[in-house]
């Protein structure tokens, strides 16, 4: 690291199990601003370690605002590494903190389970609270997952619901004149899809937790806000919720709806299954916000216009309504993504947080389409008609959970996504998905 300045810290942990759209409290902020580190008194060097690892208006639209901070202040300079998400999340970043090697001084931070697992279990991140006025928390939705035991350990900067996306132009040639509201309709338009040739959905199980997020948007339908609740606060999974989750993910399987060799897909890559939507080689996926500007990333090149194609084909709609199923019908699942700084990192790295925090970035970022904004007025840049339509579906959400391996952390989240992608190969049991997590939350 490129320097050895330690800004004081207090690590604590507090579960967070519901995903929240509204602005939060945060915490105690009646201790006063650290005086023993002053930004800018000394040139330092920051490594950021983002996801954005492929060429496209993210990855460019973060060279840009890592270039305007240095502008502003000659004294910092920024280092960026564009890392692949599932490299990033469950090796780079694993690797680096739990090495005792310095690792990167800003880097990607998950809520829930995952930042609490790294401030409780690895001491890792920076305290951030003693940074963070009233003033500046009060900008921004969706606080509360990237908090441990009240204190602020890492900034979202993206937030909303999952959802299908869908190729309007399939849909049409199919028959299909609505989004399925129910399990019933979803499966009636797999069968219609099919019909005329069209993978009806692709899913890169192959990075394993794609395929998993089927599996937990049956659970939220099926278990009651009780067993979620005590599955994120106690790891208690003995509520038969669970084993009916996988049954329900079963009974989908026999449909065969993905595109072939999916266990081997992987989500963001050139061959993978955002490339077959983005290609419209299928006419449904199942993701987060975000999915717009990946998809726009790999679509094929309609006369030099991949966005505009993106924009004028693609549909999205809540996961559907799962009959029968004793849960909340409504309930959905949501996240986002946030940034943290190392424990030793300069203080110049809280600043660049704060930088990235501010309105007219988050304006910048929500106007490239990869994502919703997470700072109060930024949506005015979204001019995306999915993404304006998931911001509205966010803002009006009931019930909404953060996703269940962020929840529980990686060490239930891994397992637990590697039990439920055996389903998948046919040689796992819905029982077998709950027996990964109670052994896991056993250790």
């Amino acid at each position: 690291m490129a320097s050895t300045r330690r800004a004081r810290a207090a690590l604590a942990a507090l579960a967070t199990t519901t995903l929240v759209a509204s602005a939060c409290g945060s915490g105690d902020n009646s201790s006063q601003q650290p005086t023993d580190d002053i930004p800018y008194d000394t040139p330092v060097t920051l490594v950021w370690w983002h996801n954005a690892s492929e060429e496209g208006p993210g990855k460019a639209y973060w060279e840009k605002v890592a270039k305007d901070f240095m502008e502003l202040h000659p004294t910092v300079t920024i280092e960026i590494e564009a890392i692949e998400n599932e490299t990033l999340q469950r090796t780079r970043i694993p690797a680096a903190l739990q090495a005792g090697a310095p690792p990167p001084d800003i880097f990607m931070v998950w809520g829930g389970g995952e930042i609490i697992e790294q401030v409780r279990d690895g001491d890792y991140l920076k305290d951030l609270t003693p940074y963070l006025d009233e003033e500046f928390l009060s900008t921004m939705v969706a606080l509360d997952p990237w908090k441990v035991d009240g204190k602020q350990y890492g900034l979202p900067f993206r937030w909303g619901l999952e959802g299908i996306f869908y190729n309007k132009e399939h849909f049409a040639a199919a028959g299909i004149t609505e989004p399925p509201k129910t399990m019933s309709e979803l499966k009636e338009a797999i069968q219609k899809l099919k019909a005329i040739g069209v993978i009806p959905i692709s899913v890169g199980a192959g990075d394993q937790w794609p395929a998993a997020h089927w599996w937990y948007n049956f659970a939220i339908r099926s278990c009651s806000p009780e067993a979620l609740r005590a599955a994120a606060n106690d790891h208690n999974f003995d509520d038969p919720c669970f084993i009916r989750a996988g049954e329900l993910l079963q009974e989908f399987l026999e449909l065969e709806p993905f595109q072939p060799d999916f266990l081997n897909t992987r989500f963001s890559v050139a061959d993978g299954s955002a490339a077959l939507f983005g290609n419209g080689q299928s006419a449904m996926e199942l993701m987060g916000d975000w999915f717009r500007g990946t998809a726009s990333t790999f679509a094929a090149d309609f006369d030099g216009e991949k966005s505009e194609y993106v924009d004028r084909v693609i549909g999205w709609f809540p996961f559907p309504e799962v009959e029968g199923a004793p849960g909340d019908p409504t309930a959905a699942l949501g996240g986002g993504d946030g940034w943290g700084c190392a424990k030793n990192s300069p203080i110049e790295c809280v600043e660049f947080l704060k930088y990235l925090s501010s309105l007219e970035v988050q304006k910048g970022y929500a106007a490239t389409g990869s994502g919703l904004p997470v700072v109060k007025g930024a949506e005015e840049a979204i001019t995306q008609p999915v993404l304006r339509q998931i911001a509205d579906a966010t803002a009006q959400a009931k019930t909404a959970y953060l996703w269940l391996d962020t929840t529980y952390g990686a060490t239930i989240g891994n397992p637990m996504n590697a039990a439920i992608v055996k389903i998948f190969e046919g040689s796992g049991t819905p029982e077998g998905v709950v027996e990964a997590m109670k052994a896991a939350a056993a250790r």
